[in-house]
């Protein structure tokens, strides 16, 4: 794990340092004044001059990196610019190349990981990151309640369960997380083939996005196996069920029925279809948590 932060100390500030004291010695600054200027030890100045500082290419050959050097040196030389006035240009640089831009693709190319999160910004606290990173999370916390619940496995339908858990701008299944390839019983036993995902749900993923196209504020779903007692529970529990018709699309037999409300929404099968209830909660961990308490 590398933080952006990493990127900017060992990439960037040596790098920018570097060109801004070429820049000011070329101001015919001493090593002392540039040194004094810049916060730093003679020492290290003389192994810029040296070239004894490693630099990252990407940010020498940045336009707006050389510039900025170049304007800072010369109103420090001139005293036109203070030192907090250079600090504050120089901040306002690295925040920019921070959001989508350089120092981001630097970090990317660190941690692979954020390649598949465009725009990322890393001082955004409502990043689509942030948010796809704390689905999965939940989504895992919710596994292993499920995993360590006695007598879950014994929930499970035939085609399988899953757990999911969308973003809260969610639009579609490839912003809903869940278990690819299903969760399943075997032998008694409940079994996660993977690693939460996300797009790996068409079916509880689209019951959700349903449900919440329909006024519910839900952003997690898990489906059971339909059992008219299974539904008499859930609303002993003071739980709102639902009922929809599971032989119509489901875009349309939910917003067929009051599914605002509902904490459980369920259907009774029909031709080559199996009959599921569908818990919804606000998160993946909560649903995980209703079922522990359904058992």
């Amino acid at each position: 794990m590398r933080f952006i932060e990493e990127i900017v100390v060992d990439e960037f500030l040596p790098t920018f340092r570097s060109l801004l004291a070429e820049r000011l010695r070329e101001h015919d600054l001493t090593q002392s004044e540039v040194a004094d200027i810049l916060g730093i030890s003679q020492s290290a100045v003389s192994k810029y001059a040296h070239g004894e500082v490693a630099r990252n290419e990407r940010v020498l050959d940045d336009e707006r990196v050389a510039g900025l050097a170049e304007d800072l040196a010369e109103g420090l030389a001139n005293d036109e610019l203070t030192s907090v006035g250079a600090l504050v240009e120089s901040e306002i640089l690295i925040r920019q190349l921070e959001r989508d831009d350089l120092l981001s693709e630097l970090h990317a190319a660190a941690m692979p990981g954020l390649n598949e999160y465009d725009g990322f910004d890393v001082h955004d606290p409502e990043s689509s990151l942030r948010a796809a990173e704390r689905a999965r999370s939940s989504v895992r916390r919710g596994i292993g309640t499920l995993e360590a619940t006695s007598g879950f496995a014994g929930l499970i339908p035939n085609v399988g369960s899953n757990l999911v858990e969308c973003v809260p701008d969610a639009t579609d299944i490839d912003d809903v997380a869940g278990v690819p390839g299903r969760i399943f019983d075997v032998k008694g036993r409940t079994t996660v083939p993977g690693d939460p995902e996300f797009g790996v749900s068409a079916h509880v993923a689209g019951v959700l996005l349903a449900a919440r196209d329909n006024g519910n504020d839900a952003l997690a779903a898990l489906n059971l196996a339909y059992d008219a007692d299974l539904v008499d529970r859930l609303e002993s529990l003071d739980l709102a069920t639902v009922e929809f018709d599971g032989e119509r699309d489901t875009d349309d037999a939910i917003a067929a029925v009051d599914a605002a409300a509902a904490d459980a929404l369920y259907h009774t099968g029909g031709f080559g279809v199996e009959a599921n209830v569908y818990l919804l909660a606000p998160s993946a961990a909560d649903a995980a948590a209703r079922v522990r308490g359904l058992l």
